[in-house]
């Protein structure tokens, strides 16, 4: 039998009686996108691509430039669990996107993800990180039409947790497309949830939350319920973020080159580096990381979601906070980002983060004092600290004025991507609310 991999992906196709392969790729808001196509056409998928309207894709080409083709990556084979139907076994590839001359397409947000990675390597490092991904489960009636949140459970609770066993065919169905969950628990608000992911290589983790958010979605509707990645779905209660564990390893050695265990918080001069970086361009990446109107309901005092641009250990209204380690364990040592909610394009987020934080590695910034106090209770501007945006619009300028999270992505995904969330801003802006009228309807 050949060892290529190419054949060795064929044979287990066949062992596993697929009969046809979904070729997903991302648009530019992070959207899943799907070319499906009989078993017996992957050969060729394998070894030409499957061409598609690259204009039919939300920021990806005009008319004139269409013509792209998608390239599977073999290495993210996987059956789709939820359908198994006896004949109809389908298999998932993520592909990347090339143009007719053979090369990546700059508006690919697995290409710019990719481009970073490569920039990082090439100083020697190895982007690592662990999302924390967060959702609500909310009841459905016969239609499919939304109703209340699924349960009335609390932080950790067990009691009152409905979805015990629904997390963890959560858990099975990840676990069987290759994906390692570490942990899953109910979370604070009523129908809320997280499933912690475990530690990978920057271009996997990401392709492991789009597959984790198809696959939730997928686990919830067959036991009648709707799983939600918006930040926030209600008002009253805290809403879904997606905090993000990273750290760079050494290329050669896999040494974890955030460690030192001879500093107060157990942080090297280049991990100190890497969070001034990320607090520096904190204002400029948001929109990447926080990219809806609803994004910016989440973002606010009160519901333990960051607001201020500060990092710390026991503060956890801090945008950046370094979690503790086992005494000895120093490989684990690592920085937990905050601000970033499970509606962002993983791609363009992650990108955007290793491009602020090798700017400060570059730049060597140093890192002010780090601010224990809960800054939800002071004056923050006592501390002199800067402060999240606090709209799309907001968010959206502070992406124009900075240049090295628009180098990260790229022209073409920056221009797309702006254009895209100008109009959605402007839409949301036009949008007179229920709110509204309730409040300023009779009484001018």
């Amino acid at each position: 039998m050949s060892d290529d991999p190419r054949d060795m992906l064929l044979r287990r196709v066949a062992a596993d009686n697929v009969a046809f392969v979904n070729l997903q790729f991302t648009d530019v808001l992070g959207i899943g996108k799907t070319v499906t196509i009989p078993v017996e056409e992957l050969p060729d998928a394998l070894d030409h691509g499957v061409w598609f309207d690259g204009s039919s894709i939300e920021g990806f080409a005009r008319m004139v430039e269409s013509d792209m083709y998608l390239v599977p990556d073999r290495s993210t084979y996987a059956v789709v669990p939820w359908d198994r139907h006896e004949g109809m076994i389908t298999a998932r590839l993520i592909c990347s996107v090339y143009t007719p001359d053979g090369k990546p397409f700059a508006g690919d947000p697995r290409n710019v993800l990719s481009r970073m990675l490569d920039q990082a390597a090439a100083a020697g490092y190895r982007f690592m990180v662990a999302p924390e991904l967060e959702f609500f489960l909310f009841k459905t009636d016969p239609n499919g039409r939304i109703l209340e949140p699924h349960d009335k459970a609390g932080y950790f609770d067990v009691s009152t947790d409905l979805a015990t066993h629904i997390r963890r065919q959560m858990a099975r169905t990840l676990q069987a497309m290759g994906i390692t969950v570490e942990a899953v628990h109910h979370e604070v608000a009523p129908g809320q949830h997280e499933i912690d992911l475990r530690y990978a290589d920057a271009l996997r983790s990401a392709d492991h939350l789009v597959t984790a958010r198809v696959a939730l979605k997928a686990v919830a509707q067959l036991n009648g319920l709707h799983a939600t990645f918006m930040p926030k779905p209600m008002a009253s209660v805290n809403g879904s973020g997606m905090h993000v564990h990273q750290s760079l390893l050494d290329v050669e050695s896999g040494k974890n080159l955030f460690a030192d265990p001879d500093d107060p918080y157990g942080l090297s001069p280049l991990a100190r580096h890497f969070i001034a970086g990320l607090l520096a361009h904190a204002r400029g990446m948001c929109v990447l990381l926080a990219p809806l109107v609803n994004s910016y309901k989440r973002l606010v005092p009160g519901f333990e979601a960051p607001v201020h641009i500060s990092w710390g250990r026991t503060n956890r209204s801090a945008l950046v906070r370094v979690p503790r380690i086992t005494s000895g364990r120093y490989q684990a040592t690592r920085i937990e980002l905050r601000c970033p909610d499970p509606a962002c394009n993983p791609y363009l987020a992650y990108a955007a983060m290793l491009a602020a934080g090798l700017d400060g590695i570059k730049r060597k910034l140093p890192l002010r004092d780090a601010a224990e106090e809960d800054l939800f209770h002071v004056d923050p501007r006592a501390r002199g600290l800067a402060t999240l945006p606090t709209s799309l619009g907001a968010a959206l300028d502070a992406l124009r004025e900075d240049e090295v999270i628009l180098e990260a992505i790229g022209p073409s995904v920056a221009e797309r991507f702006l254009d895209a969330k100008q109009q959605e801003w402007e839409s949301y802006r036009a949008y007179v609310s229920q709110w509204e009228i309730d409040r300023y309807l009779a009484i001018f």
